[in-house]
This record gives C-alpha cells, structure tokens and sequence, in this order.
C-alpha cells in the first residue's frame, strides 16, 4: 500500500469536464488533453499518437512488456449534435438534472472513458499492480476509423507495446445497467451498385434498355437469399437495401444509369471477401440476363469476430454480477466498435453503459450508472492482478 493518501477520483465530474469538449470527430476538443493530465500526474506515460488528422492518445501505468497488461480501449470523439435547438440543454453544456447528466457523448462513450480512466487511477495509487494498465483512447471511432485505434496498434507494434487482454468501454445493455457484455460483433460491409443501360423515350422501350428492371430484379434477388441460419453466437446475417434510385427527373424518359446500395451484417460463417464473392457473381449473371453493364464498389467496415467464452468473458460478467446482480447475457449483436481491430491484437471483450440514448437528441446517462460503471471496472482490476 502506498503512504499518500489520495481522494478517489469523481467519474461523473470527469464525464462533465469531457462532455463540454467539443469533441465532433475528428475534433480532439480538449478531451484527450484533459486525459492526458489526469493520467500523467498518476504516474502513466503518456503518447499522443496523431495520425493523419486524427488525435489519439496512449497511456501505459507499469513497465513495457511486464508480465501482465491490462489494456482498455474507447473513443472521445462524438457524432454531430444534430438540431441543437431540438436540445433541452446545451450539447456540450455537462448540465446535471433529475439523476442525470445531459450531453453528446454523455453515453457514447465519455462516461465509460471516465470512468475507467478514474476506476485505473485510483486502482494503480491505492494498490499498485505487479503489472501494467494501459489505455488506448482515440478521436476517430465515430469517422472512418483509419487513423483512430489502428493507429495506436500500428504505434504499439512498432513500439514493442502490448496488450494481453483488452476491455472495450462501448455501451453494451439495451435497457438496464448489466444485462449484456459483448464477445464478439457481426461483421459490416456496404455495396454500392450502378447499372448503366441505354436511355430512351419511355414511349418507345424497345428502343432502349431499362437499367431498372436489372437493378430490380437483383435487389429481390439479393433481399430474398437467407444468406445462414445464425451460428452459436451469432444470429443470423442480414441484407439491407437501403437505397434504390435514378438521377433521372423526368417521366417520360427511361434513364441511362440506376444505383441502389445494400447493407450487411454477417456472422462468423462468412468472411467480406466470400460475400463479395456473392454479390459479383449475382450481379454478373443478371447483367448477362438484360444485356447491362453492372458495376459495384464494396467497402468492408470489419470481420466478424468472436472471443470464446472463457476466463476473460468470466471474469468480467463475474464484476458485473456482483455489481449489478444480474448475470449478462454474452451478446454478438449491435453494429460494429473499435473492438474489431483490437481482436487482432489480443482478447477482447466490451462491457459498458445503457447504450439506449446514444446518438439522440438529449442524449443523457444515469449518474448513478457511471458511479456503478467505475465499480465494476475497478472490480476487474482488481480480479485480473489478483
């Protein structure tokens, strides 16, 4: 035990104090900053780690390479307040009302960033680990990801720094604090699709060659193909079509170009590249079909993944039973989080808020959850050095 004698740490006044950084990616707005003088006179080495525009900070409580590391990972930056006006209170304002506290990024993620942060502070002053606490915190999970937490990893592997497991603090629950800790996530992948025909008067169509019809037909056949059944901790893979259009105005002219776009979220039986493979052999044999050129452009956002259950999952659904007296669900489910690089470096599991009001107007979170929130982590600390 160490001889001085420090207050703990208030994970509700650090949510505040980074809630009124205007942190709109990929805007560092203070937040790592703040960070970074709250670690540093903890006696953390502290990197900021600055890519291509993007600011992300990296800092390391311990000796590089000791025995055991404990990492975490989250993000400061935050989406766009929308209509601020539509807004009970400022956005950036950290106003306290009724039991909560009212911001962008209240919930996504500075409350869950405060509050390891806070729990890692006290956690390292109080009972110094035979071991090492690093947090990688970056400006760019909410943008193209490019330059955020792959950025820190590229940094660390050259550095010689690592992670033998990593907590992702994303928000996790649906509704109540506990009910899920996340194992894994879908992988994400976007198409986008123009068809080019022949234009024409839409008097005179066997003058001309719809791009519609193609376009159509291959959205239904995209739509209506079960791409699996789910897997043992995956539901099953979806297909979106969320965009179907022309640039044409006119009603009396059958356009030259179509486009639609499709969203899909796979389980761990498929891979970007085998989907890919889907889409272009589909779509190639429709163009064959109508006599069009079909092009397409897929972006692949992330993998699925999955860290079997096991003693790092336990460990964590262990500190949020005991917080929170419910025993979480272990979930695939949501969109993608930053936790789709860092698998690639060691195990990962995410454990965080209610994630039910991120991204809204009012975005807000229950101040009593982020005091819960830094229990459960320090919980984990705690458990992990033993």
């Amino acid at each position: 035990m160490t001889d001085t004698h420090y207050p703990p740490i208030d994970p509700v006044a650090l949510t505040s104090d980074l809630v009124r950084c205007p942190s709109v990616t990929p805007e560092e707005g203070g937040a790592l900053e703040l960070l970074q003088e709250l670690l540093g006179a903890a006696g953390f080495i502290c990197m900021r780690v600055d890519r291509g525009g993007v600011s992300n900070l990296f800092a390391r409580w311990g000796e590089k390479g000791a025995a055991r590391t404990f990492g975490f990972n989250g993000h400061t930056d935050v989406v766009p307040v929308g209509d601020e006006a539509a807004w009970s209170h400022p956005p950036f304002g950290a106003v306290i009302e009724d039991g909560y506290l009212y911001g962008r990024g209240s919930t996504d993620m500075k409350s869950g960033v405060a509050a390891f942060a806070a729990a890692a502070v006290d956690f390292v002053r109080e009972t110094p680990p035979d071991g090492a606490v690093i947090l990688t915190i970056t400006g760019d999970e909410e943008g193209d990801a490019f330059d955020g937490t792959v950025a820190l990893l590229d940094w660390m592997d050259a550095q010689g720094e690592a992670m033998d497991v990593c907590l992702v603090g994303e928000p996790t629950s649906p509704n109540e604090m506990g009910e899920a800790i996340k194992i894994g996530r879908r992988g994400s992948m976007t198409a986008w699709i123009t068809v080019t025909g022949k234009q024409g008067h839409a008097a005179y169509p066997h003058l001309a060659n719809n791009p519609m019809s193609p376009l159509a037909r291959l959205m239904d056949i995209y739509a209506s193909h079960s791409l699996d059944e789910g897997t043992d901790h995956f539901d099953a893979s979806t297909l979106a079509v969320v965009s179907l259009r022309t640039d044409n105005t006119a009603t009396n002219v059958i356009p030259a170009k179509g486009h639609a776009t499709v969203n899909i979220r796979f389980n761990d039986s498929h891979s970007g590249a085998s989907i890919s493979e889907w889409l272009r052999t589909e779509a190639a044999a429709v163009a064959k079909v109508f006599g069009v050129e079909i092009e397409m452009e897929i972006k692949i956002s992330g993998e699925s993944f999955l860290t079997p259950p096991g003693p790092l999952s336990e460990m964590v659904s262990a500190a949020v039973q005991a917080e929170t007296n419910r025993v979480p669900e272990l979930s695939t489910s949501g969109g993608t989080s930053d936790a789709r690089f860092v698998k690639d470096h060691c195990p990962v599991v995410e454990c965080g808020l209610v994630g039910k009001r991120m991204h809204a107007v009012d975005e807000r979170v229950e101040i009593a959850q982020v005091h819960q929130l830094k229990t459960i982590y320090g919980r984990i600390l705690r458990s992990y050095f033993g």
